[in-house]
């Protein structure tokens, strides 16, 4: 793994949270992207190198409004940049870890994604993104 890649949050309303982290960071988001296939609506951030990533479901079925419904807004996911996510997922796969989706697939971003399941991470979602060529 290369690097943190993003943050994930997860929120009810994106309009207003965008307005709080624009506050908070001092600057708008630079991007706005629905992700269909995930049932999301994303926003992403720049803290310094960093990115922050909030999420807020477009659908009851979504993961994201699931993870909402049972924990309430927050903290969702931690990305990490691979270089090469199907080795990544392989060499994860032998050291034990649970692969959520082990065809990566794509996702906001510009990115290839595949997630870890937390039960196999200590209670943490990990994503592998890689950036799409």
């Amino acid at each position: 793994m290369k690097k943190i890649e993003h943050i994930g949050i997860a929120v009810k309303d994106i309009e207003k949270s965008n307005t709080l982290f624009s506050a908070l960071f001092g600057k708008n988001e630079y991007k706005i992207e629905e992700v269909i296939s995930e049932g999301v609506k994303t926003s992403f951030f720049k803290c310094g190198p960093n990115k922050i990533e909030l999420l807020e479901a477009t659908n009851s079925n979504s993961a994201i409004a699931k993870f909402i419904e049972k924990k309430g807004e927050g903290i969702h996911h931690i990305a990490f940049a691979v270089k090469d996510i199907k080795q990544e997922i392989t060499r994860l796969q032998k050291k034990g870890f649970t692969i959520l989706n082990s065809t990566p697939k794509r996702g906001a971003d510009n990115k290839l994604v595949a997630f870890l399941h937390p039960k196999s991470t200590n209670g943490v979602l990990i994503e592998l993104c890689q950036e799409i060529e």
